[in-house]
């Protein structure tokens, strides 16, 4: 095998191990108000808390038993089928909480995933063979039997099965601790954090081990694992004191995003760009986790973000001292080790170079772009791993740029299993690159080293300025040969009044069909538009929705129309939403942005379209939406 295969498999591994770890903490991390809420009931009220109350106490077994194990089984069930799954993974999660005696975090990771993927399974065996009118019928009964199904299933089999297993992970954990041995665990955690593994090894892993252990002890050092601050915070300052150029110049500022902001992710560049500070870390974070050991430290539910301010809020009554030395003794280990290896290894290197000869290490330089950039951009997305963190300052340093730079974009942050087709840059740092590119492929994939690299955002700034001007330029120039008027998405021939009153699903099959006689969309495009009203409604407001298709219906759309069905009557869309006006989109590439923008405007005031709901003149219509 040649050393590109051996680094190409190497690059998939660490995709596909990133992509689990994302999977784990992305059932946990959308419930962390839900943990910090019971451990600030937990540490206010329990007998040993700061302000005892027997009666309020009583909140926190059934929120750690019930409440917490059943978000997580639903959040795992939505991120695989949608709130259908999401439904299904919580009924099957409530079977493995009642059949066990503990609670049931490790089965909710378990059970809600595999209820998601069972309804998921489900729905594409009977997709598009179910009678129009049928479809809820159809929708409640089979997610309704499904889940009864894994529930008796994880309750009498499955259930038992994994508390044998959380008893077997306790007690080898149990033995780590007996043996002094847990402060080993940083040997994994702290190179694993380095390659954006941080979110999926702390809430992934570590939460659920910590709370388990929480409700027997009243606390865990579980928690301080991972997201104890003081290894970062040595190494940022070791480059206060021996960094070289820019290095240097920034680490002040990323200390401070780092210890007091909770963004772990800032530090990361930093020991990439000399890996034998991984030395450093894992010292730090063996030391930290030592002193808990010792002292007898730990927190009551999961510090988000690592912060000194979140991980103190979660600190117990009487353990202030020792996850204060541990945050401190791991800073000043990390800080000291750093600081050798700076001392004996930097000579003069400054950020840039140190990111070059990274690449050059690793025989895989980063990506700088997919492909060029078109002149129509409006939307451009800085996504990490779990879309809080680095993301969100990056985000924000561009957002500032492009603003001042007077261009009309969206600049925004997401986590990188939330990335969607309809983005047109998409920003990641190079080493998640690869995630963002499998989970998206429409967009542009830009990748930094660094997400608060001026530099790289400034570039790009110009660059967009330069490709708006130039298409600008060349509008003036074509824009005669366009004659006034000139509109083939939306034609007469599109708009259907005086409809009588149907159900949601025939309207939107009629809709559907109509678009497909028109020769916008294949046949059975109108199937796509079903299934993305069975998601969510696409009722908008003002007695106005606007039926489309899904992502993956996108391949049935033979070129951009609109057409336009009028219900003087109404439709009803459920929750006591009626639409009088059906728009009914195919999008092919952009061409239909200019209409969109005309419908918004013709339906912003509701006066208009109760108007345009009772009109017989298709003129009137027309004229309003492609005006």
């Amino acid at each position: 095998m040649s050393q590109t295969e051996v680094n190409n498999e190497s690059q998939s591994l660490k995709v596909k191990v990133q992509a689990f770890g994302r999977f784990l903490s992305a059932m946990v991390m959308p419930n962390i108000g839900a943990f910090i809420a019971w451990g600030f009931i937990t540490a206010l009220f329990i007998p040993t808390g700061w302000l005892p109350n027997e009666t309020l106490s009583t909140l926190v077994g059934p929120m750690i038993t019930y409440l917490l194990p059943l978000l997580i089984g639903y959040s795992g069930g939505k991120i695989v089928a949608g709130e259908r799954g999401g439904v299904v993974g919580a009924i099957a999660t409530s079977g493995v909480i009642i059949g066990t005696s503990i609670p049931m975090f490790m089965g909710a990771m378990i059970a809600g995933p595999i209820g998601g993927y069972a309804i998921k399974k489900f729905d594409e065996a009977i997709h598009g063979k179910i009678k129009s009118g049928f479809e809820m019928l159809i929708n409640n009964f089979s997610s309704g039997l499904i889940g009864m199904t894994l529930a008796l299933l994880f309750f009498k089999v499955i259930g038992p099965v994994v508390e044998l297993l959380n008893t077997a992970l306790g007690n080898a954990v149990k033995a780590l601790v007996e043996m002094n041995l847990l402060p080993l665990t940083s040997l994994i955690v702290e190179p694993a954090k380095i390659l954006f593994l941080n979110n999926a090894i702390n809430h992934g892993v570590f939460s659920p081990l910590g709370i388990q252990q929480s409700t027997e002890v009243g606390k865990s050092l579980f928690f301080l694992i991972e997201a104890n601050p003081g290894p970062g915070l040595g190494i940022l300052v070791a480059y206060m004191l021996f960094g070289k150029g820019m290095a240097k110049e920034s680490a002040p500022g990323a200390a401070i995003i780092h210890f007091f902001g909770g963004i772990h992710e800032i530090y990361f560049p930093y020991v990439l760009m000399q890996p034998l500070l991984i030395i450093a870390v894992i010292l730090g974070g063996m030391t930290g986790v030592f002193t808990n050991v010792l002292l007898n430290g730990g927190l009551i539910a999961p510090a988000s973000p690592g912060s000194v301010f979140a991980v103190l809020a979660m600190t117990p009554k009487g353990g202030f001292i020792a996850t204060m030395t541990s945050i401190i003794l791991a800073a000043l280990v990390s800080g000291f080790v750093a600081m050798i290896i700076l001392k004996k290894t930097a000579t003069g290197k400054d950020l840039d170079e140190a990111r070059e000869n990274m690449k050059s290490m690793k025989n895989k330089p980063s990506v700088a772009r997919s492909k060029d950039l078109s002149a129509n951009i409006s939307k451009i997305v800085v996504a990490c791993d779990a879309g809080m963190g680095s993301s969100a300052m990056g985000a924000s340093l561009l957002r500032k740029k492009v603003k001042n730079a007077g261009l009309d974009i969206s600049v925004t942050n997401l986590a990188i299993n939330n990335l969607t087709e309809d983005i047109d840059i998409v920003i990641t740092h190079k080493d998640l690159t690869p995630r963002a590119e499998k989970k998206v492929t429409n967009p542009v994939h830009m990748s930094l080293d660094n997400f608060m690299d001026g530099k790289f955002y400034d570039s790009l700034v110009d660059e967009l300025k330069n490709k708006v001007s130039t298409s600008t330029s060349d509008k003036t120039e074509e824009a005669p040969s366009k004659e006034a008027g000139d509109n083939t998405i939306l034609i007469k021939d599109g708009i259907v009044l005086g409809l009588p009153s149907i159900s949601k699903e025939e309207a939107i099959k009629k809709i559907g069909m109509q678009m497909a006689e028109m020769g916008y969309v294949k046949d059975t495009y109108y199937e796509y538009m079903l299934e993305r009203e069975s998601k969510s409604t696409t009722f908008i407001g003002n007695n106005v929705a606007i039926p489309h298709g899904t992502l993956e219906g996108k391949a049935s759309v033979l070129r951009t129309g609109i057409v336009i069905n009028q219900y003087p009557e109404g439709v009803d869309f459920g929750d006591g939403n009626k639409a009088y006006l059906l728009i009914g989109i195919a999008g092919k590439n952009d061409e239909h942005v200019d209409i969109i923008s005309n419908i918004a405007d013709a339906i912003e005031e509701e006066e208009t379209v109760e108007l345009l709901s009772k009109t017989k003149d298709k003129e009137e219509i027309y004229s309003r939406f492609s005006s």
